[in-house]
């Protein structure tokens, strides 16, 4: 499973959805910004892809690798 962790209006995020819908990969999109600090996630876009959290550059190389 794909979670993709986004922020409302967010170019980068914007881009990840969008090659990971040409790719026609699955993924749910994650917003609750509260969470994600906790999470220690400190920056956005992030995928998750199983236990592995991607940064918005490796995330793009994992999708266009598939």
């Amino acid at each position: 499973m794909i979670t993709v962790y986004a922020k409302e209006g967010c170019p980068k995020c914007r881009v990840l959805k969008l090659k990971l819908n040409q790719k026609n990969l699955e993924f749910q999109e994650f917003n609750d910004m509260d969470a994600m600090i906790a999470m220690g996630i400190k920056s956005v876009p992030q995928m998750k892809v199983d236990d592995k959290l991607y940064s918005f550059e490796e995330a793009i190389k994992y999708v266009n690798e598939r």
